[in-house]
């Protein structure tokens, strides 16, 4: 009882705050509503035992994506009046996206039902005594290690290319030469000495 009523209240609040985050009119707001919508959906995912990718909406889409689109939104100074202006002119173009995204799912619904093979593909690979981090670590480090890693390398070329992408060499900046401050002489530095009033600068 107190599962089914957790799984609809979570449900209820994903929905409405799904819908008043492309219905706020302040893109903050969105934000805002975003987050309680990742949240209640890492709520659906433990109530199915799913508590790995519960972690990753807490952990990734919260405490970064989110976190990125707030301070990205809050940063940038976007005319927002004239991005809603644009709204009808691009909205047959989303509703064929839209239409195109329910048909693909309805039709990988109606694959996963039908045959004999999704029902041999649904039967448990792991006991139910078996964590599902736990389960999920073995399966990903032993049978699937060289995509995981392969994954992990093309992330890392995606990041070393952002980077050498955006560094530009900055003119006008002083650089800090240590080769000569390491070969630097007692009698070339400037020596702090206390001097009468009216007295110049000892150097």
């Amino acid at each position: 009882m107190i599962q089914a009523f957790a799984f609809y209240l979570f449900a209820a609040v994903v929905v409405a705050s799904a819908a008043l985050t492309i219905s706020a009119r302040n893109p903050v707001h969105s934000v805002m509503w975003l987050i309680l919508a990742f949240f209640n959906a890492a709520g659906l995912m433990l109530i199915v035992g799913a508590e790995f990718i519960a972690m990753l909406l807490v952990i990734v889409y919260v405490g970064a994506v989110a976190v990125l689109f707030l301070f990205v939104v809050m940063m940038l100074d976007i005319d927002f009046a004239e991005l809603r202006q644009g709204f009808t002119r691009y909205l047959p173009f989303g509703l064929l996206i839209a239409a195109a995204l329910v048909s693909e799912i309805l039709i990988a619904t109606v694959a996963w039902t039908a045959g004999g093979v999704a029902l041999a593909g649904r039967r448990a690979i792991t006991p139910a005594t078996v964590p599902n981090i736990e389960a999920l670590g073995t399966l990903i480090y032993t049978r699937y290690l060289y995509a995981f890693e392969g994954a992990g390398l093309v992330l890392l070329v995606a990041m070393i290319g952002a980077i050498v992408l955006t560094h530009r060499a900055r003119g006008g900046t002083k650089p800090q030469n240590i080769d000569r401050q390491v070969r630097r002489r007692p009698q070339d530095a400037v020596r702090k000495v206390t001097q009468p009033v009216g007295v110049g600068v000892e150097l």
